[in-house]
Formats: C-alpha cells, structure tokens, sequence
C-alpha cells in the first residue's frame, strides 16, 4: 500500500477515534449535569428556605441595630418638665425676667435646678390658635437638631398656660441688637455677615435636607436669635407647615407685614421662596439698619423694600442708605456683592429668586474663615471703603 493510503486510513481512524472520546464526554456531561440537577431539585426548597430565613435574621438586625438610631436621629426625646420647676426657676415668671412679649405670650429668663440657663416661653391657650402653635413648634423641634436652629429642652402645661423651653440665647434677637437701644452698634459688619450665613444655613437645612422640606413661614429678624457668641438661630416654628402639608391644605395667611412675600400676601401662593423673600429683608435689614416697616404719618407706612430697591442698583446711592454704624468700616466691593445678592431674594416674581441654596454659596466667600466662611482677612487686598 502505498505511503499515501496509509495516511488516509490513519486520519479515518484518528477521527474515528476523537469522535467516540467526543460522544462519550458528552454522554457523561449530560448525566452528570442531570445528577447535580436532581440533587439541587431535592434541596432547592431548603436552600430558598435557608437564604430567606438567614436574610430575614440580617435584616432584622441590621434594622434592630438602626432602628433606634433612626428614631433619635428623627425626634429627639424631649422631656416633660414639671410647672412648679419652672415657676422657681423664673421666680414665679418674675417680670424683671421677661425677655420678650409676641403675639401669643411671653418669654422669660429662667435657670434650672442644675443651673442650666432657659427661655421659658408661656403660651395662654385662650384660643385654638394658641393650642395650634404650641404643638407644631413642639413637633417641629422635637426632629430638627442643627446649629442654626434653636434647642428645644422640654415643655410644660399648667391649666390654660402651655410652656416651652429653649436654650437661653444671651444676646437675644437680631431684631433687639438692630433696633433696640444699641442701634446695631454691637454688630460689625463682618458678625452681619455671619449672621446672614448663619440664618442661610438654618433655612437651607429647612429647605433642603429636612424631610419633608419645611417652610418656615415667619422669618424675620426678631425670630433670628443670639447666642454669647453671637452665632445665630432660627426660632419660633408656630407657623411653620411642611412641602407636603401645604399642598394638601389652603394655608391661612400668616406672617409678619414686611416680610410676606407678594405671592402670598396677595394669592396665597406659599412656596420655599416665601422664606426667601423675607431672608432678602433680613439682608436689608443688617445692611441699612431700618425696620422692615416704617410709619410716615399715623396711618401711612413705608416698606423698607420699595424705599431701598432703587437705591440698590445705583451704586452712587447706595453708600449713602447704609446704617452709620459700619458706613465707614465696608468693603465697597463686598457691600456691592451683598446688595445684590438682597436685590435677588426680594425680586416680585418667585421663580426669579435663587434657592436658598444659592445663597448661601454666594455668602460664604464673604465671611471670614474665624466666623465660618471662606473670607481669609489676611490674603484680602485693601480696596477702597465706603
């Protein structure tokens, strides 16, 4: 036989040969698989059973673990202080200890039997109104923890009085150190402007990052407190409603007439810009001095906002409108950069104001870095003062 017929029958024998191997490979792969199969099929309920079972433990320990976190991380637990506590640590509401008066009572000095110093605020229930307020300031407190938001420490009742307790804020409001005796002589322009920062860092936690949103609905500069260091918070939350509430109830008309907003003084329309346009008085406020309100005869008054708006865009004017107490201590560029960032929040229609989030970046950059902004007082280059 020739070399080349045998080379024939060799690859026929050869092939022959790998084609059997190939058969037999995948007749046992075949069984083999089947075999696992039957085994997975005899257990495969107590394999599912198995993993459920051990996945539901972990979730309940995981959730046993954070729930209670979760819990105090959403409501602080705020105790319950006997009346007769409060009426020895305000001396039996001592006048001389009265702090301040609102629309619904009064708030006094106190200090607790462990010489921890308050502010008792005492609300006579008289009204439905007065009722309302109490509970939503208590509800709101009790799951707001930020420091730019007054501490509620506890809360009492005694007949038609409710009472309720906050962290005593030595240099008392915005409003008082404005317009009270000193005439905004102890507030330079630098603490006014960490006060700004500090009131738009407690309103963007309202906006932002509580859940729901909050709208605070009656920001102003007497709900605007100090601490002994002057560091700010927001306070009074009676009228506070949340995103979600608003949209299902028609919200009442409420505020403090020059701080409301257009949309909502004349349609109602509650938004988080609300709050924003009364930041925007605020900003006037620590700029020129002047109440947000002003009476020209007995019965005319004058908005801060429409006497100051046209003088903000001018910029020969605006050095002239300024509280004499910081007129000669500003940054001209800096008083500019404020002025409009006040020009924004006030404009009439909201869409056109910028979210409190904006400005608070926009105030940063303004505020020294030992008051908590990004402003190094050492690298600023001398400019021309107003």
């Amino acid at each position: 036989m020739s070399s080349g017929g045998k080379l024939v029958i060799a690859l026929i024998v050869a092939c022959s040969s790998l084609g059997a191997i190939m058969f037999f490979s995948v007749c046992f792969w075949i069984y083999h698989f089947r075999c696992r199969r039957r085994a997975r099929t005899d257990t495969s309920s107590f394999s599912t059973e198995s993993l459920e079972a051990q996945k539901g433990l972990y979730l309940t320990s995981i959730s046993s673990k954070f729930g209670s976190l979760k819990a105090v991380t959403k409501k602080k637990s705020v105790p319950f202080i006997d009346y007769n506590l409060l009426e020895k640590a305000t001396n039996n509401f001592d006048p001389a200890k009265k702090l301040g008066e609102g629309g619904f009572g009064c708030v006094y000095e106190g200090s607790l039997e462990d010489n921890t110093q308050v502010a008792v605020k005492k609300l006579n229930r008289g009204t439905k109104d007065v009722s309302r307020e109490f509970e939503i300031e208590v509800k709101f407190l009790r799951r707001m923890q930020h420091p730019n938001i007054i501490s509620l420490l506890g809360y009492s009742t005694n007949g038609q009085a409710s009472f309720i307790v906050y962290e005593l804020m030595q240099n008392g409001s915005l409003e008082t150190q404005l317009h009270g005796p000193s005439l905004g002589s102890a507030l330079t322009w630098h603490m006014r402007m960490k006060i700004a920062l500090d009131t738009a860092r407690g309103l963007e936690y309202l906006h932002e990052q509580c859940k729901p949103p909050v709208i605070h609905r009656d920001l102003k500069s007497a709900n605007i407190l100090l601490d002994s260091n002057f560091n700010a918070k927001l306070s009074d939350f009676g009228l506070a409603v949340t995103e979600g509430r608003r949209k299902i109830d028609k919200t009442d008309l409420s505020g403090t007439l020059g701080y409301v907003a257009p949309e909502y003084l004349l349609d109602g329309k509650l938004t988080d810009k609300s709050d924003v346009y009364a930041f925007g008085v605020v900003l006037l406020e620590l700029l020129l001095g002047r109440r947000p309100m002003e009476k020209l005869a007995p019965s005319q008054c004058q908005s801060i906002v429409s006497w100051a708006l046209p003088q903000l865009t001018d910029r020969s004017k605006l050095p002239n409108i300024l509280d004499p107490s910081i007129k000669d201590k500003i940054d001209i560029k800096h008083l500019y950069q404020v002025a409009a960032v006040a020009l924004l929040c006030l404009q009439p229609e909201p869409s056109y104001r910028p979210l409190i989030a904006d400005v608070l970046h926009s105030l940063v950059p303004l505020v020294s870095i030992e008051l908590g902004g990004t402003l190094d007082l050492s690298e600023t280059v001398p400019s021309d003062h107003v």
